[in-house]
């Protein structure tokens, strides 16, 4: 929202929410009933190519999203290097209000212009017209109404809604109040309506027109540096015809200077080029490899979680994956192509996260594999051999520490972890499965005066110590797996195991363990309170009951660059195992924590609290 929004500000259809698209509806069902009753045959071609058009676009720019996500976590030739935050992510989650929009108006066109139905799909003259066009009275009304944009009057009420966007995005390009967008759009109808009028109106071309106003649009704001230098070095006119990344960038942060669309000319004639300009584009383009202190290795749920990726669907990811999206139906046939391509062609984990905690610098690695192929024992072999060469390219790059998330540290997988340390003994980078502040956080989940715990079952680190800290507490843990009692009997010291006990006709209120499942939960007294040690929640079963989050903390206010939630945790939360890598850097701890070994509940837990980490619960 602008700083004092002025009329117009707010879109017509806001108030309908996800709904909005209702207002496509009458085209929609107008485009419906000439197909039944005229069939295709009778269909223009203008107004059949219409929802192709808007569909494109979408994708198109959801393609810019995804690849501006993935180099900026890269981060080799990132522009401006600050954080990007929820605030920025919900302002601009509503960028395909500019697609309705679109939508609209060229029904409107069609209607009100009874030429457009006879526009063949392709013109010469009409194209070079556009160009002509677009090159001249567009480029130069926008650079003087952009100037006046930035006059207080109307920047206090309009353009600073924009601006508020200092990191930039591929979508921020179309985020501005409703009054600004219908100013730009009686902009581009001068080359897009009066080829029509002039009769050399062609569909392709003013189909190609709106493709490289959303590619321009995408690559100025999109926060990574991508045009090489040789292009300016065989057309050395083109840097006046033609902006990069780096260029408009410099617009968003000196506010300024950089006026022009597309084409910097207008800049360098009213010479308001920024002076730095040359260097910036010099130095981001040829970039430097920034190597991470700390690096958490993740995978894939399931096959909604590739939207749930920071590379994903950006207002997707910035909520809980468990948070249900209306439209995800319809884009299930995504979701297999790419769990199917990831499968054949995923070779190695790839960058999906780039996080600061004042010095420490991170990065979120993914293996491309669902949570479906880590219980196929065909693909156990591949999957460790996938989570080796992450784990060997982390030590090449000499990165500290890499913590193993999710069922990366699955026992029967690898040990967790253990089998990478037997087979390189030497290596450098410390690996952690994050198993002692798992624990730590499961353990200050049950209330302090607990005299009774029933245990749901597992085999997990996390599990074990955790029943194993409770005997040593004086806290009688419950068991009704004759297995399990026996397992853990050998494993609890010998002046604790009178603490466990098999089975009771009274079951107490506080339920703990890995497998807290739809069979076990109804067993449970009203009023009970689930605790997983899993990585992975229950399902939510009954209403009666508490489900605490699986092991989790708050992390610090000081850390930057979040704006994704990782899987089902809430925003600003992560996961203990995660945190845990983080904290084995901060403290500089030189041992593995993986296979049987495990760091001191106390001594982590201590080191996450001095360093700014929140429990999520208070006991």
């Amino acid at each position: 929202m602008a700083t004092r929004p002025g009329p117009l500000t707010e879109w017509p259809w806001q108030w309908m929410g996800s709904f909005k698209y209702l207002v496509l509806a009458p085209a929609a069902l107008h485009t419906a009933h000439t197909v039944v009753t005229k069939g295709w045959g009778d269909m223009d071609l203008a107004y059949a190519g219409m929802l192709p058009l808007l569909l494109l676009r979408m994708v198109h720019n959801q393609i810019w999203i995804s690849l501006s996500r993935y180099h900026t976590a890269r981060r080799k030739h990132i522009i401006v290097d600050r954080g990007l935050e929820f605030e920025q992510v919900d302002r601009e989650r509503n960028w395909d209000d500019l697609v309705i929009l679109a939508g609209l108006v060229s029904y409107l066109t069609y209607a009100a212009i009874p030429s457009v139905r006879l526009m063949p799909m392709w013109d010469t003259k009409g194209a070079i017209i556009i160009v002509l066009l677009h090159i001249g009275p567009v480029e130069f009304v926008y650079y003087w109404f952009h100037r006046a944009l930035h006059h207080h009057f109307l920047y206090s009420r309009y353009h600073s809604h924009h601006h508020t966007s200092i990191v930039t995005e591929p979508i921020t390009s179309v985020i501005h109040p409703f009054a600004e967008i219908l100013a730009y759009f009686l902009i581009f109808t001068i080359p897009t309506v009066i080829p029509i009028l002039m009769g050399c109106g062609s569909i392709l071309v003013s189909g190609l027109y709106f493709v490289y106003i959303d590619f321009m649009n995408n690559m100025g704001h999109c926060n990574f540096e991508l045009l090489p230098k040789w292009i300016f070095k065989v057309f050395p006119p083109l840097k006046y015809l033609m902006y990069t990344p780096s260029y408009h960038s410099l617009h968003h942060t000196q506010f300024r200077t950089n006026y022009s669309l597309f084409m910097p000319f207008y800049d360098y004639i009213y010479n308001t080029m920024d002076n730095s300009t040359d260097e910036l584009y010099e130095r981001t383009v040829k970039g430097t490899e920034e190597t991470p202190d700390v690096v958490h290795l993740t995978h894939m749920t399931t096959l909604q979680s590739t939207y749930h990726l920071r590379i994903g669907i950006a207002s997707v990811a910035s909520k809980p994956s468990d948070n249900p999206v209306w439209y995800m139906w319809m884009i299930w046939p995504i979701a297999w192509l790419t769990m199917v391509l990831a499968w054949v062609y995923g070779s190695s984990a790839f960058v999906i996260e780039s996080l600061k905690l004042n010095k420490l610098k991170m990065q979120t690695w993914a293996i491309p594999r669902y949570n479906f192929q880590y219980g196929l024992i065909s693909e156990r072999e591949s999957i460790n051999r996938l989570i080796e060469k992450a784990i060997l390219d982390a030590d090449g790059r000499g990165i500290r520490v890499l913590s193993l998330g999710l069922l990366n540290q699955a026992e029967q997988l690898n040990g967790s972890g253990e089998l990478f340390i037997q087979k390189y003994p030497k290596i450098g980078v410390r690996i952690v499965d994050g198993s002692g502040l798992a624990t730590a956080v499961v353990l200050r989940s049950i209330p302090s005066d607990t005299k009774r715990v029933f245990f749901c079952g597992g085999s997990s680190k996390v599990a074990h110590a955790t029943v194993t800290a409770l005997c040593e507490r004086g806290v009688q843990v419950i068991i009704k797996q004759v297995k399990e009692y026996d397992m853990l009997k050998s494993r609890v010291p010998e002046s604790s195991t009178a603490y466990l006990k098999f089975y009771s006709d009274e079951i107490p209120q506080i339920w703990i363990g890995d497998n807290i499942d739809d069979k076990q939960q109804p067993r449970a007294p009203k009023g009970a309170t689930f605790i997983t040690t899993s990585q992975f929640p229950p399902n939510k079963k009954r209403k009666d009951c508490t489900y605490l989050s699986s092991p989790a903390m708050k992390i610090p206010d000081t850390m930057e660059n979040v704006h994704t939630c990782e899987n089902w945790l809430p925003r600003r939360v992560m996961s203990a195992w995660r945190i845990a890598g983080m904290i084995h850097a901060l403290e500089g701890w030189d041992m593995h924590e993986c296979g049987d070994d495990m760091m001191d509940i106390e001594k982590v837990w201590s080191a996450a609290i001095k360093h700014g980490f929140v429990p999520l619960t208070k006991t």
